[in-house]
C-alpha cells in the first residue's frame, strides 16, 4: 500500500462481484443489528406500533407504511424518504430546537424508527431533554434497503448530489414546514458510523446551520494508517501515516462473521473504480483535515464523540488521531470511550444516555417554554 509517512512528535456496486455478495457485504458494514432490510410487512405496521409507544409522534414522509408520502428532491430529481419527530404537545405557534439524525452506510431512515426515537422520546417526556424536532432523512443511494443500495455518506459524488439534497432540499422542507428556531445554537447534527462522519463533515461545512455535533463511532480520519502503512495499527502520534493510494482498494477495513469488508465496497459506488480524483475528494471531505481546511476555531462548535475499544473498523485510531489534531488546535471534544464497545447496535444504544445528558443543557435555552432548571442536567 502506497502512502506518505508522517512521524510526528507530538459505479454501482456489484461490478466484479455478484449482486448477492455485494448486498451481503454492504449490509454487514455497519452491523448494528437494525432492520435496514426488515420484512416489508413489518415495515408496514412499524410506524403505528412505534407511535403507540411514544409520548410525541413520528410523522411519515416515506413509502414504508402503505402510502407514498415521500418528499420531492429537486436536486436528486426523485422522491426521498424522511421521518420527522414532533415532541409531546407540539405547538406550531412556538419554536423548537432541532436535531438532524444521519444513519450509517448500510442503513436507511427506517433505523431511526426502530433504534433511535424511543430513548429520545422518553428523555423528552421525562424532562431530561427539552422538547425538540428531530429529522431523519434517507441517505441510501437508491432510496431502498441496504441489500439494494449502499450509502451515499451524504456527500456529493458520482452517485449523486446527496450533500445538496440534505442541506438544501431536506433543510428547506423542515424549516418551512415546522416551528424550528433559526439560531445555529438551537441546532444539533448527530449520526452513527459513517453518518457520524457525515455529521462532522456537515457541521464544519455549514457553521451557520449547526453548533452541536455528535458522532457515534464515526470514521473521522478516512486516510488513517500507521507509519508502516497499516490500517489496523493503533494510533501513535510518533508513528502516523497518511494514506494516499485510493486506486488500489483491496485493503480490508473490517471483518464481520469472517467476511472481509474491503475499501472498494465503500468507495466504488461513490467514485467509480480506479479513479485518480478519489484522493482529492477524500481530502476535501475528511473530518480531520477539514479542521485545517475550514480553520475551525476554539469554541466554534460543541463536539461529542463516542467510540469503542474493540471496534471492528479500528475506528479508535481514526477518532484518536482526530482528537490529537483537534487538541493541537485548542478544540474541546467531549469523549465517551467504551473499552468493550464494538461497531454494533448494543454499543450505540449504551451511548445514547450520555449523548442525551450532554445535549440537554445545550439545547435547553431554546426550548419553547424556556429551560427547566430541575430536570435539565448540568453541563
Amino acid at each position: 500500500m502506497q502512502g506518505s509517512t508522517h512521524r510526528s512528535p507530538a459505479r454501482s456496486p456489484g461490478k466484479g462481484i455478484s449482486c448477492w455478495r455485494c448486498g451481503l457485504v454492504v449490509c454487514l458494514l455497519i452491523s448494528i443489528g437494525s432492520p435496514a432490510s426488515a420484512h416489508p410487512i413489518r415495515r408496514f405496521f412499524e410506524l403505528d406500533r412505534v407511535n403507540a409507544q411514544l409520548q410525541g409522534r413520528v410523522l411519515d414522509f416515506t413509502r414504508n407504511h402503505g402510502s407514498d408520502n415521500r418528499i420531492l428532491s429537486p436536486i436528486l430529481q426523485q422522491k426521498r424518504d424522511l421521518y420527522v419527530y414532533l415532541p409531546p404537545g407540539y405547538d406550531p405557534c412556538k419554536q423548537y430546537p432541532m436535531a438532524l439524525w444521519l444513519h450509517g452506510a448500510a442503513q436507511d431512515e427506517f433505523t431511526f424508527l426502530h433504534d433511535v426515537i424511543r430513548p429520545l422520546d422518553q428523555a423528552v417526556a421525562s424532562g431530561r431533554l427539552p422538547p425538540l424536532v428531530i429529522v431523519a432523512p434517507d441517505g441510501s443511494i437508491r432510496g431502498r434497503d441496504c441489500f439494494l443500495s449502499p450509502g451515499s455518506f451524504f456527500l456529493n459524488s458520482e452517485a449523486g448530489r446527496f450533500e445538496d439534497y440534505l442541506m438544501v432540499d431536506v433543510w428547506n422542507f423542515v424549516m418551512s414546514r415546522f416551528a424550528i428556531r433559526p439560531e445555529r445554537d438551537a441546532h444539533a447534527i448527530l449520526g452513527v458510523s459513517f453518518g457520524g462522519a457525515a455529521a462532522y463533515n456537515k457541521a464544519i461545512k455549514y457553521p451557520c446551520h449547526f453548533r452541536h455535533v455528535v458522532g457515534i463511532f464515526p470514521p473521522l480520519n478516512y486516510r488513517w494508517q500507521d507509519c508502516y502503512g497499516r490500517y489496523r495499527g493503533s494510533f501513535d502520534p510518533f508513528c502516523w501515516g497518511w494514506r494516499t493510494d485510493f486506486v488500489h482498494r483491496r485493503t480490508v477495513l473490517a471483518r464481520f462473521y469472517g467476511i472481509p469488508i474491503r475499501m472498494r465496497t465503500l468507495l466504488d459506488p461513490l467514485y467509480g473504480r480506479r479513479n485518480p480524483e478519489t484522493l482529492p475528494a477524500i481530502i476535501r471531505n475528511n473530518p480531520i483535515e477539514m479542521l485545517d481546511i475550514y480553520d475551525v476555531q476554539p469554541g466554534q462548535f460543541e463536539m461529542y464523540v463516542g467510540y469503542g475499544g474493540k471496534d471492528q473498523f479500528n475506528i479508535g485510531a481514526q477518532v484518536e488521531s482526530f482528537l490529537f489534531v483537534a487538541r493541537q488546535r485548542g478544540l474541546d471534544v467531549t469523549v465517551h470511550f467504551d473499552p468493550n464497545g464494538k461497531h454494533n447496535r448494543p454499543t450505540a444504544t449504551r451511548m445514547i444516555p450520555g449523548i442525551i445528558d450532554w445535549l440537554a443543557p445545550r439545547l435547553a435555552p431554546f426550548a419553547p417554554d424556556g429551560p427547566n432548571p430541575v430536570t435539565v442536567p448540568a453541563p
